[in-house]
C-alpha cells in the first residue's frame, strides 16, 4: 500500500465509540467570561469554533448560573433521580411480602397434599401418573 492510501484510510475510519464530553465548572466559567468579553463581530463565533462548542452550550450554562449560581455549573449526574421510598411505598412492599409468604406456604401445602395422594395411591396399588395429577 502507498502512503497516500494509508492516509486516506486512516482519515476515514470511524472511532470505536463516541464519548460524551464533560466540562468542569471552571472551564464553563472561563468560557462564559471569554464569551462576555467578545464585543467585535465574529469574535464569539471564533471562540465557539476554537473550543468546539455550540451556542446552545452558552445558553444552557448562562441559564444555570442565573438559576443557581456557580454551583449549578458542576457536572450533573445523568438519568432519572432516585427518590426516597415513601411511607406508602414501604406499606405496599410489606403487603406484597406478606402475600408472597402466604402464597409460598399455600404452594408448599398443595405440593405436600399431592405427595400424600401419590403415597396413598401407591399403598392401594394404583399409582398415580402425571396424567392423573390435578393441574
Amino acid at each position: 500500500m502507498t502512503i497516500q492510501a494509508d492516509a486516506v484510510r486512516s482519515s476515514t475510519e470511524v472511532p470505536e465509540k463516541a464519548r460524551r464530553r464533560r466540562f468542569t465548572a471552571e472551564y464553563k466559567q472561563r468560557i462564559l467570561r471569554e464569551a462576555d468579553a467578545c464585543t467585535k463581530p465574529g469574535e464569539l463565533g471564533a471562540l465557539l469554533r476554537r473550543e468546539g462548542l455550540y451556542s446552545s452550550n452558552l445558553t444552557v450554562w448562562r441559564a444555570a448560573v442565573r438559576e443557581g449560581g456557580q454551583k449549578r455549573l458542576e457536572p450533573q449526574k445523568r438519568g432519572p433521580q432516585a427518590r426516597p421510598a415513601t411511607r406508602r411505598d414501604r406499606n405496599r412492599i410489606e403487603q406484597l411480602e406478606r402475600e408472597n409468604r402466604r402464597l409460598k406456604a399455600r404452594a408448599e401445602r398443595a405440593e405436600a397434599l399431592v405427595d400424600l395422594q401419590k403415597k396413598v395411591a401407591a399403598l392401594l396399588g394404583k399409582p398415580l401418573t402425571d396424567e392423573d395429577e390435578p393441574s
